[in-house]
């Protein structure tokens, strides 16, 4: 087996609890970051099932293959992911832009694909951080010394 398809797989070997904890926080962000986008009249996802798509089924594994590694390292793998995703979903018109919103009117219209994914690839350090923070509230032990 190739040795970096057995290191990805062997990232994505975890609690069953642990990607429980990924899917119901990453699902909740990205409805909030929907609505956020609606609201503001920044973007939008063209339908809200592809918050499961995008938070769910593409960000989740991305997440459980970067946990641990330093913040630095979870970010530019993440811009790459990021990146991607931008791009494809706009260029896909999945993805909706509104006409002069916030990101157009400071970065211009021809940022707007950068800009987001420039802020996006964040999610993967802050997300794999509160979900490790959850997952040791809900389930590590704490040792107690007599």
């Amino acid at each position: 087996m190739n040795k970096n398809f057995s290191w990805a797989l062997s990232r994505l070997k975890v609690d069953l609890r642990l990607v429980l904890i990924y899917v119901v926080v990453y699902f909740l962000w990205g409805m909030m970051m929907n609505w956020i986008g609606e609201e503001l009249r920044i973007a939008k996802f063209t339908y809200w099932w592809q918050v499961i798509t995008v938070y769910v089924i593409y960000m989740v594994p991305i997440s459980l293959l970067l946990r641990g590694l330093p913040v630095h390292s979870q970010y530019a793998y993440g811009l790459i992911a990021m990146g991607l995703l931008e791009f494809s979903g706009y260029a896909l018109q999945s993805s909706y832009a509104y006409p002069e919103n916030l990101i157009d009117i400071f970065f211009t219209e021809r940022n707007f694909a950068l800009a987001m994914a420039l802020f996006f690839a964040w999610y993967f350090p802050l997300g794999n951080w509160v979900v490790g923070k959850i997952y040791k509230v809900l389930f590590v032990k704490k040792n107690k010394t007599s």
